[in-house]
C-alpha cells in the first residue's frame, strides 16, 4: 500500500462519487448502518478510506482509486 496516498473520509467519498446528494444525507445513511466498507457495516462517517477500499450503498459498490 502507498502510504503517501491521501486518505478521504467516508462521507466525503460518498458525496464525491454521487452516492448521496449531500454530506448531510451521507451522515444519516452511515449512522443508520446502511453503508458497507469492504463488506462490513460502517457507522463512522469520518472513517478514513484507503486505496482499494470498497464502499457499498443502495446496491452500488465503488472502489477507492489508488
Amino acid at each position: 500500500m502507498d502510504r503517501t496516498a491521501p486518505a478521504i473520509q467516508l462521507d466525503q467519498f460518498m458525496k464525491l462519487k454521487g452516492m448521496v446528494g449531500a454530506g448531510g444525507q451521507a451522515k444519516l445513511v452511515i449512522q443508520a448502518g446502511e453503508v458497507l466498507v469492504n463488506g462490513v457495516v460502517e457507522t463512522r462517517r469520518k472513517k478514513k478510506l484507503k486505496p482499494g477500499d470498497k464502499v457499498t450503498f443502495g446496491g452500488q459498490t465503488v472502489a477507492v482509486a489508488r
